[in-house]
């Protein structure tokens, strides 16, 4: 074609990409992504003022279908026809772009339509006539600055281009003059975010995701509430249980655990000994880690701050417990474990302990301290006339009290099932906070005195429900062989679920209160209905009071997805700033190779005005930013990051982060931007080295 752009010939590979693949490899974000074409189908945009019924006629597609909000047809044809049809429609005079159609490589079911829009990122000291010349060599025209976005503009395909837009931003990203080039692509849209872990599709607590014994109101709506958050590391889920098998998949990656403490061993390392299995499963609902395989947890971009307990429940035990949770920055506290008695009711210390971590934890804002309700289907407060229980242990009018349940500052957890019913053990009350799902068993409670009893009078009815999958102790020392278990449960796994919950609450907005986020839970729960009766002790109370409050389920089974919407939705407004003012450190920084430790670029900010907003600007150059990690370390507080490791092969980053990409920098505003600022930079895989080359703090004020 007339102007055309021809890389080097010495240069076989655009960032990788050899030039045979340059049409089925899309650059998207930073990464490259493989294509494969579809055998039976292809797409056409037809001009101005042209319908979709005049532009497919006399091309004979089986079927057509219009693709709303842009003008492109998709035709599906007969495969062997399909070149011969495209090449048809190109001749038309009333079509002005034919495609082929892509899928996604190991992902069949995603169809990739292509658009006539291209857009490019240039240099920042490239002048317009550069940039307008550089476009005219490859068939492009119209520029169209994309706001918020420096030196990027969008692009049309002309008539003038012989390569389709995958291949151009391919050739163009050859170019130094240009950051980056991305086609405009389309797939039908499914806002859910889904993980790859091998386990999730049968962790149906997190998403329904069909099959028998799966009621559609029995998950918690993870995947809409991932779009929003997968969790921030910054915030700390304390999980206080028997012992952590820390070596797993699931709690590895960068600042991944935090602050470990074994209370019984008085060390750093609480790591399971003999049949503790209980905490691996608690932690692994609450925050297993996204990895690609094993389960994943409610919370997986979270951080775990995992708390072995002594195993006893006496005053300094519970300070001890809560305190260091508190100390070390936990903002979710979760307990899946009470006392081994009948009735217990708090000493003032422990009172003192969880009102201490609820209301002055996290800087005054309070932990989200959560308790299972228990497994006994017993209230956690109240009396029940028992029978038939083994060697008549229990008799008569019996007093029951889980003193940490009813404590006011708790949230205690009931459990649901896969079917959306009550749980048959699930202990229950006015006490109950909310409900999250868990398997089904028998009721049932651990007596020092008499070992694990199944209460009376039997359950002989059959039990449905489907048991949690999640992390267990690696190889044969765990519940299951292998490195999970699919039959957890109790309420035990409905506690770190609602754990999981807050955390992606908090992550969404922490500016939160605990009070706040248990309100929040509240109020967006699903209000599931049980009017069928207790099998073992014939009560009805799966239905709802006046004040929306249920006996069995609280104010209803929580849903992530619902929650974690309205703390976003709560953000405060940042404030209009009256000042900006740049501070740049141009120095230019070498980042190590694989070096964890990373490397650190200062700003000395002397302004002591509030912030009002913030953005950070910078550029890097490295052989394959994918291995890159940047965070923000300001003169108070967590770190922050910006940029995790999903740049792919890109060499360059010219970019500012600000509240709308990054929104926990919203946690500095109002605060004195006084002190040293550092950026680092964290080289995670060997091979590729690169440099900092500036970067910039604009404080608002």
């Amino acid at each position: 074609m007339s102007g055309s752009f021809e890389p080097p010939a010495s240069d076989p590979t655009v960032l990788g990409v050899r030039r045979d693949q340059e049409g089925l490899t899309l650059q998207r974000g930073g990464e490259e992504l493989v294509l494969l074409k579809v055998g039976d189908r292809f797409t056409l945009s037809p001009y101005e003022g042209v319908s979709p019924e005049a532009a497919t006629e006399g091309l004979d597609p089986e079927s057509f279908l219009s693709i709303p909000s842009v003008d492109l047809v998709d035709l599906h044809v007969n495969p062997d026809q399909l070149d011969a049809t495209m090449q048809r429609a190109r001749n038309s005079p009333q079509i002005s772009f034919v495609s082929h159609v892509y899928q996604m490589q190991n992902s069949p079911d995603t169809l990739v339509y292509l658009t006539d829009e291209i857009t490019v990122q240039f240099v920042r000291e490239l002048g317009m006539d550069q940039v307008r010349a550089i476009a005219a060599r490859v068939g492009l025209e119209g520029v169209k600055p994309v706001e918020g976005v420096p030196h990027t503009y969008v692009f049309q395909v002309t008539s003038r281009a012989t390569a389709n837009p995958v291949k151009i931003a391919n050739q163009l990203m050859r170019l130094p003059e240009v950051l980056v080039a991305e086609p405009n692509v389309i797939m039908r849209s499914e806002k859910l975010y889904r993980p790859q872990d091998s386990a999730y599709p049968r962790q149906w607590y997190l998403h329904n995701q069909g099959g028998d014994q799966v009621a559609a109101i029995a998950h918690i709506a993870a995947e809409a509430a991932w779009d929003i958050t997968r969790g921030e590391r910054s915030v700390v889920v304390a999980v206080t249980d028997d012992g952590f098998d820390l070596d797993h998949p699931d709690f590895q990656g960068m600042g991944k655990v935090v602050a470990p403490r074994d209370l019984k061993q008085s060390d750093a390392l609480p790591l399971p000994e003999g049949q503790d299995n209980h905490g691996t499963a608690c932690a692994g609902v609450a925050v297993a880690e996204e990895n690609a395989e094993g389960a994943i947890g409610v919370a997986p971009g979270c951080s775990l701050l995992p708390i072995r307990t002594t195993g006893f429940l006496d005053d300094r035990a519970i300070e001890n417990l809560f305190d260091w949770a508190v100390q070390r920055g936990a903002a979710v506290i979760s307990c899946s474990w009470s006392a081994s008695a009948i009735y217990f009711s708090l000493s003032l210390r422990q009172r003192a302990a969880i009102t201490r971590a609820a209301r002055q934890g996290r800087n005054g804002k309070g932990c989200v301290v959560i308790f299972a309700a228990g497994n006994a289907n017993r209230p956690v407060s109240g009396t029940v006339e028992e029978r038939g229980w083994a060697g008549n242990v229990l008799r008569g009018s019996t007093n029951w009290m889980n003193g940490f349940a009813v404590h006011p500052d708790v949230m205690a957890v009931s459990a649901t099932t896969s079917l959306g019913k009550k749980a048959a053990y699930s202990n229950w009350g006015d006490a109950i906070s909310v409900a999250a799902p868990s398997n089904n068993a028998p009721p049932g409670m651990w007596l020092p005195e008499a070992g694990y009893l199944f209460t009376g009078p039997e359950v002989r009815s059959r039990l449905p429900g489907l048991g949690v999958v999640t992390s267990d102790r690696l190889g044969a020392s765990g519940y299951d062989p292998g490195d999970l278990t699919s039959s957890f449960g109790g309420t035990s796994s409905a506690c770190p679920v609602v754990a999981g919950v807050a955390a992606l609450v908090l992550s969404a907005n922490p500016f939160l209160t605990a009070q706040e986020v248990r309100q929040i839970l509240q109020d967006t729960a699903d209000k599931v209905v049980d009017s069928d009766p207790d099998p073992q002790l014939g009560f009805r109370y799966g239905t709802y009071n006046a004040n929306g409050h249920s006996r069995w389920f609280g104010y209803g089974k929580v849903n992530a997805a619902r929650a974690v919407k309205l703390a976003r939705d709560r953000l405060p407004t940042p404030l209009i700033p009256n000042q900006w003012i740049p501070l740049q450190n141009s120095s230019a920084v070498a980042i190590p190779d694989f070096n964890l430790r990373g490397v650190t670029s200062l700003i000395q900010v002397t302004e002591t005005r509030p912030l009002r907003d913030l953005r950070i600007t910078l550029e890097v150059d490295h052989e394959y930013l994918g291995d890159l990690s940047i965070s923000l370390q300001p003169p108070q507080g967590p770190a922050i990051l910006l940029q995790s490791r999903t740049l792919g092969r890109a060499t360059r980053l010219q970019y500012t982060f600000s509240v709308q990409t990054t929104p926990r920098l919203r946690t500095l505003f109002s605060q004195s931007p006084r002190g040293t600022w550092q950026l680092r930079l964290t080289d995670h895989a060997p091979g590729h080295t690169g440099t900092l080359r500036t970067w910039q703090l604009n404080l608002g004020l």
